[in-house]
């Protein structure tokens, strides 16, 4: 058993879980998830980079990452004619972690 103390002290408030419960909704989505990894791997990039390198149409990839910004994940910024977007909230690439790393105790 894990007898390390948790980095939460104490419990969070019903509205702090909510929130947390709308981000962990919004990360639950396969290219959602993609689009995580691919920021965390690559770094910031171009909307153009990214639909390359994530093979997903230019509406879908717009609609994905305008949610993730407005819910603090990603952030934008506009470099001339381009928007790059990087990741925001570091929490988001803990939970991809987690969710990727396989038990080593069962």
């Amino acid at each position: 058993m894990n007898t390390k103390p948790s980095k939460c002290a104490g419990l969070p408030e019903p509205a702090e879980l909510a929130r947390l419960a709308a981000v962990l909704r919004l990360l639950a989505h396969p290219e959602r998830l993609r689009i995580v990894a691919r920021l965390e791997r690559g770094g910031a990039a171009p909307v153009h980079e990214l639909m390359a390198d994530l093979a997903l149409p230019q509406g879908a990839l717009s609609q994905h990452l305008n949610h993730m910004k407005r819910a603090g994940l990603l952030q934008a910024e506009r470099r001339g004619k381009e928007v790059w977007y990087g990741i925001a909230d570091r929490r988001a690439v803990s939970v991809l972690h987690c969710m990727c790393c396989k038990k080593e105790n069962p």
